[in-house]
């Protein structure tokens, strides 16, 4: 079926992302589907593939998307998005089964969850089940791909149990540490994926998919600090820790937020091992063999090494996260702006300033009080958003759509402007601008803006509560900006070892 139309929901997701370059090397024409298409404008495929703007929940808007499409690739799932995501999975399922079946799509492709039949599931894993069968009996050939934890470079799963391993050597844990698991890597997630498009339409069904061994969470995270290098864990099993409570110390502990915690701890509180492999008769191993764990564990932190994490958990919006566009006019509809901006002559080229200005965040820091920085990552954290630890994803590029701390990239012009959407739990929406220009008379200008909109009196309450604190935080930032600007352009060498590789781009 090579040629064939591959429709790729959830393309800036973390197997969406992935999932569209193996399509193209196995010759399918992808149509990569996303609400904001801009986020895709980063990736190495972009140029490749048709991209089309498209909600899932539009009957109307799946239909146009899925014109002439052979595979459609169904990755949407409202993991950790709030008490009534069963539900918002239960309609949006329903309404792209619908969509297919209309549209003449010739088969579906599902990433689900492995679960056990005959135990009381939890929400999220009950869900991605419910989602499977809707999918199945809506008219359309369906293939119903069910994994457990997949690991590999960015994996949410791959992410805890990497961060929990790293910073504990010694820590407690629920009793069901010890249930049995079938973790697949994500390249074998990948090839069976494509793989499937391919299949007779005559088969319909769910297929389990996992790697070549069982082990437990106890065994997988010992596993990974061998291949890490680190000594044996202590590992302390109690009947205390709930769900909840193990999700929360999660959240505290890694970058992986307590609210998209709470669903993967969830899942490991069942024993999920595959009943069949019945896929194999559709997607052969390959003759080296599936992956195994150890070899998966490699592979991923190689990833990490090389700083070639080309998607992860955090490429997916962080759910609650305020998705309006950025009031461009001061007379915008959606009510009144609060605005700190603040411009500075700086004594250097824009390119020494765009070069600081691009390195923002993560290991390289907000350039401003940090202690209050890191209060209000912890704030952040207890309140279940990303706090500041998911970092970035490069450490001197950046890519419309990439997580950036609390911050995610919305608009990017290389060597100029940097606009970024605060993703933090607050009652309103918040942007930061950061942006290098020259006035009439040649001089560097570094403009640093800030923009809220509250929402209601909470909202209002809390410009003002922290209003005294700007002159610390955004006037620190400014003039910290300013002088590592002016530091780089001293020292010919210190701007070399900071400027992204290939320039500003």
């Amino acid at each position: 079926m090579t040629g064939s139309l591959a429709l790729v929901t959830g393309a800036t997701g973390y197997i969406g992302g992935r999932l569209v370059p193996e399509l193209l090397s196995a010759g399918y024409r992808v149509r990569a589907m996303a609400r904001r298409p801009e986020r895709l404008d980063g990736r190495d495929w972009r140029d490749d593939v048709e991209v089309v703007a498209a909600d899932a929940s539009s009957a109307v808007e799946l239909r146009a998307a899925m014109a002439g499409v052979d595979v459609a690739y169904y990755l949407i799932h409202s993991l950790g998005t709030g008490p009534e995501f069963e539900q918002r999975d239960r309609a949006t399922a329903r309404t792209f089964a619908v969509a297919a079946r209309e549209a003449g799509v010739g088969r579906i492709v599902y990433l689900g969850g492995l679960h056990p039949a005959s135990e009381r599931l939890s929400p999220h894993l009950d869900s991605r089940r419910e989602v499977g069968e809707i999918l199945l009996a809506g008219g359309v050939p369906t293939t119903v791909l069910q994994a457990a934890v997949i690991i590999g470079s960015g994996s949410a799963s791959f992410e805890m149990m990497r961060y929990l391993t790293e910073r504990l050597p010694a820590m407690v844990a629920p009793r069901w540490i010890d249930n049995r698991i079938q973790p697949i890597a994500v390249r074998d997630v990948l090839r069976y994926l494509v793989g499937s498009a391919a299949m007779p339409p005559e088969v319909s069904r769910a297929f389990d998919i996992g790697g070549p061994e069982v082990l437990t969470y106890r065994q997988m995270m010992q596993r990974y600090a061998a291949v890490a290098g680190l000594p044996a864990r202590v590992i302390r099993a109690v009947p205390v820790l709930t769900p909840r409570l193990a999700s929360l110390w999660v959240g505290l502990v890694t970058p992986v937020p307590s609210g998209l915690a709470r669903p993967l701890v969830g899942s490991l509180v069942h024993e999920v091992v595959a009943k069949e492999q019945d896929i194999a008769a559709y997607v052969p191993d390959p003759p080296e063999g599936l992956v195994g764990f150890d070899r998966a564990v490699e592979l991923a932190l190689a990833k990490v090494r090389d700083l070639d994490v080309r998607t992860s958990w955090a490429s997916a919006a962080t759910p609650g996260a305020p998705s309006d566009p950025l009031p461009e006019d001061p007379d915008w509809a959606g009510g009144s702006l609060q605005v700190d901006e603040r411009t500075a002559v700086v004594d250097a080229d824009a390119a020494a300033l765009w070069t600081v200005i691009e390195g923002i965040g993560g290991a390289h820091g907000w350039y401003s009080w940090r202690l209050g920085w890191i209060a209000r990552g912890v704030m952040d954290r207890l309140f279940g958003g990303p706090g500041l630890r998911r970092g970035r994803r490069d450490p001197h590029r950046l890519a419309v759509g990439d997580p950036l701390d609390w911050w995610r990239v919305e608009t990017i012009e290389p060597g100029r402007l940097l606009r970024l959407r605060a993703e933090m739990r607050l009652p309103g929406l918040a942007w930061l601008e950061l942006a290098a220009e020259q006035d009439d008379a040649g001089r560097t200008v570094f403009r640093q803006r800030a923009v809220y909109h509250p929402r209601g009196l909470l909202g209002q309450a809390y410009w003002w509560a922290v209003w005294p604190f700007h002159g610390v935080v955004f006037g620190g930032m400014q003039r910290n900006i300013a002088r590592a600007a002016e530091a780089a352009a001293r020292d010919p060498g210190r701007a070399a070892r900071t400027a992204p590789p290939g320039g500003a781009g």
